[in-house]
């Protein structure tokens, strides 16, 4: 069977490499599916989880705050803002971010601030939502 190679990093260093058959991005438009052999593609990535199944083995999630994706025919090149392997996924503390930036919200005042606010409710609530997904499904990677 085919496979393709992915490469997750982040700015705290590596977080995955390994072959795949398919792995699912939040791409800024919409979730992206990638398999073997497919197109080049360049795009952002937005607050979400990033699936890998990956032939033979556990499908592996992580969550990012945004990056970069790169696909290439034979690989896939994930530079995440932040990743978190879905054991460091704390629901209890993602719901107590998307609260506080909740409460940001509603306090904002000035254009900026209302921006930087719904930027963090964007990812506190995709952070709680992969929490709340990932329940009773963590494997370690």
């Amino acid at each position: 069977m085919n496979t393709i190679h992915v490469e997750i990093v982040s700015a705290e260093g590596h977080i995955y490499s390994g072959d795949a058959n398919l792995v699912i991005c939040p791409a800024k438009m919409g979730d992206v599916g990638i398999a073997p052999r497919h197109a080049p593609l360049m795009t952002t990535l937005r607050p979400g989880e990033v699936r890998v199944q990956a032939a033979g083995k556990d499908e592996v999630f992580l969550y990012v705050t945004g990056g970069i994706l790169e696909v290439q025919p034979t690989q896939v090149t994930i530079l995440a803002d932040t990743a978190l392997r879905e054991q460091e996924l704390d629901e209890a503390a993602a719901d107590d971010a998307r609260r506080k930036a909740e409460e940001a919200l509603k306090g904002a005042t000035g254009r900026e601030d209302l921006a930087h606010a719904q930027q963090q409710l964007v990812e506190a609530a995709a952070r709680y939502r992969a929490a709340q997904k990932l329940k009773g499904k963590r494997k370690q990677l």
